[in-house]
C-alpha cells in the first residue's frame, strides 16, 4: 500500500513538472510571436484594420458601425474590435503627428496582440477552473487539458491575428466555468448568476457570428436531459438568454435593416444544395489524401473540407504563419515548408484520433451530465453549422471559406471534453494515461516549430 501511495506521489510530481514546462513553452511561443509576427500578414488583415479605423473615428462619443462600403468585414460584430479601436483613440490623443491614423496603426496592432495573448492565457486559466469543478479535485493544474489544447497549432495563429475568434474562446471558457459551477449546485441560482450568464451569452454573440453555434446546446438540454430539474433550468436559461438577446440583438437587427439579413456576409449566398460543392469537397480522392501527407499547403488541397481543416489545424495550409503564399514572388519558406508540414500532419494523426476517442468516452461519465451533453451538442452544431456555411457560400476552386480559425471553438470543445475522460483514465490505468500523455508530448515537441511565426517583424516593410 505504501509503495502504491509513493508511486502516485511520484507520478503527481512528474505531472506538475511537465505542466509547468508546457505552460512556460506556451508563454515562450506567445512572446516569440509578439516580436516576429505582424498581423498585417493575417487573414483579410486590411479589411479588419479598416473596421478598426472606422470604429475609432467615432469612439468614445458614438459606436458607429462600418458599412459594406467601409470594409468587407462589416458583417462582424464590434466586440472583437473594441480594444483595438480604443487603443487607436488613446494613441491619437497622446501622439503628435500629421497622420495620426498611420502613426498609431503599429501601436494599436501591437497592443491588440499583447491583449489577445493575455486573453489566451486567461482562456486556459478559466478552462482549468471549470475542469477543477467537473473533475472534483482540489488541484487547478490539469496536464490533460493544457497539453491537448497546446498542441493545436491553429490556436497560436488565431491569437496572433486581429480577429473576433480569440474573444469567443475567452468568453466560452468563462461560460463553461459558470455552467459547471451551476451544474454542481443543481442550478440553484441567484439573480446575479442569471445576469452573469446572460452577459456571457451577449458577449459571445458580439464577438463573432460563429458563437451562435454554441447556443442551441443549452436549449436542447431542457428537452433531452431527463435528470435536470426542467422547471428550474427553463427559468434560468430563458432569463439568461433574454439578457443576452437584449445586450446583443441590436447589432443583428442593424444588419437586418441595412442588408436584409440577420447574418449578412460579404459574399452572396446560393440556395442550399449538397450539389453546390463537388464530390471531392466531401470525400477526398486518393490523390488528395496523398497530398495531405506530402504537401499539405495551398494549392494542393483545393476546396476539400476535411483535408484543409485538418492541415490548417495542425499546420499552416493557407500560408499565413509558417510560410507565405500571399506574396509568392518575395515570400518565405513556401518551397521547403511543405515537407515539414507533411510530417506534422502525419505525427498529428494519432493525437487527432485520441482526442476524438477520449471525447466520445467522456460522454459516458455520469457526473456533471449536463456539461458533457452540452459539449456533445455544441460540437455537433459547430461541425454541421460550419459545413452548412461552406455549402451555402461555396468558394471553388480554392475553398477560401475553409479555415480552422473560423471554427476554432469546435477544437476547443473537443479538447475540453477529451481532457475530462483522460483525467479519469489516470485513476483507471496510470500506464495507459502516461502512454497517451507521452504521445501528446511527442507531437508537441515535433510540431513546436509550426507554433512559431517564421517571419521577422520587419518582413512586412519589405513588401
Amino acid at each position: 500500500m505504501n509503495i502504491k501511495v509513493k508511486q502516485i506521489k511520484i507520478n503527481q510530481e512528474y505531472e506538475k513538472y511537465i505542466f509547468i514546462v508546457i505552460l512556460l513553452a506556451v508563454i515562450f511561443v506567445l512572446l516569440f510571436n509578439l516580436f516576429t509576427y505582424n498581423p498585417l500578414l493575417g487573414y483579410d488583415a486590411d479589411d479588419h484594420l479598416q473596421y478598426i479605423d472606422h470604429l475609432s473615428r467615432y469612439l468614445p462619443r458614438a459606436l458607429d458601425l462600418p458599412s459594406n462600403t467601409d470594409t468587407r468585414e462589416f458583417f462582424n460584430p464590434p466586440g472583437g474590435y473594441l480594444f483595438s479601436s480604443l487603443a487607436q483613440v488613446i494613441c491619437r490623443n497622446i501622439v503628435t503627428s500629421e497622420d495620426l491614423f498611420t502613426t498609431c496603426k503599429p501601436i494599436y496592432i501591437k497592443s491588440t496582440q499583447i491583449f489577445q495573448s493575455i486573453l489566451y492565457l486567461l482562456t486556459i486559466f478559466w478552462s482549468l477552473k471549470a475542469l477543477k469543478i467537473i473533475n472534483e479535485t482540489s488541484k487547478l493544474t490539469n496536464l490533460s487539458f493544457l497539453l491537448m489544447f497546446s498542441i493545436l497549432g491553429a490556436n497560436y495563429r488565431t491569437i496572433s491575428m486581429i480577429r473576433g475568434e480569440p474573444y469567443i474562446l475567452f468568453f466560452l471558457s468563462l461560460t463553461l466555468f459558470k455552467f459547471a459551477k451551476l451544474s454542481s449546485k443543481k442550478f440553484e441560482y441567484t439573480n446575479f448568476d442569471i445576469a452573469t450568464f446572460g452577459f456571457l451569452i451577449g458577449a459571445l454573440a458580439l464577438s463573432r457570428q460563429w458563437a451562435f453555434l454554441l447556443f442551441p446546446g443549452f436549449l436542447l438540454l431542457y428537452f433531452i436531459n431527463a435528470k435536470i430539474d426542467k422547471k428550474r433550468y427553463f427559468k434560468f436559461i430563458s432569463l439568461s438568454f433574454l439578457i443576452g438577446f437584449a445586450s446583443s440583438s441590436w447589432f443583428y437587427f442593424s444588419l437586418f435593416f441595412r442588408y436584409g439579413s440577420f447574418t449578412a456576409f460579404n459574399n452572396t449566398p446560393v440556395k442550399f444544395s449538397f450539389y453546390n460543392q463537388p464530390l471531392e469537397f466531401y470525400v477526398p480522392t486518393l490523390e488528395n489524401l496523398r497530398y495531405l501527407f506530402y504537401k499539405p499547403i495551398r494549392p494542393y488541397l483545393d476546396n476539400q473540407f476535411i483535408s484543409i481543416l485538418y492541415s490548417d489545424l495542425w499546420g499552416d495550409y493557407w500560408g499565413y504563419f509558417a510560410f507565405t503564399s500571399r506574396y509568392l514572388n518575395i515570400g518565405r519558406n513556401q518551397d521547403i515548408i511543405g515537407d515539414y508540414l507533411a510530417r506534422v500532419n502525419l505525427i498529428s494523426l494519432i493525437p487527432s484520433i485520441l482526442i476524438i476517442l477520449l471525447f466520445l468516452k467522456g460522454r459516458n461519465i455520469q457526473r456533471f451530465n449536463e456539461v458533457h451533453k452540452y459539449l456533445s451538442y455544441s460540437v455537433l452544431f459547430s461541425v454541421f453549422g460550419y459545413l452548412w456555411f461552406t455549402i451555402k457560400y461555396p468558394m471553388p476552386p480554392t475553398g477560401d471559406t475553409i479555415k480552422t480559425t473560423y471554427i476554432i471553438q469546435l477544437f476547443y470543445l473537443l479538447v475540453f471534453g477529451a481532457s475530462i475522460y483522460l483525467e479519469k483514465l489516470k485513476t483507471i490505468s496510470s500506464n495507459k494515461y502516461f502512454l497517451v500523455i507521452t504521445i501528446f508530448l511527442i507531437a508537441f515537441i515535433h510540431n513546436f516549430s509550426s507554433y512559431l511565426s517564421h517571419f521577422p517583424y520587419s518582413f512586412i516593410k519589405s513588401l
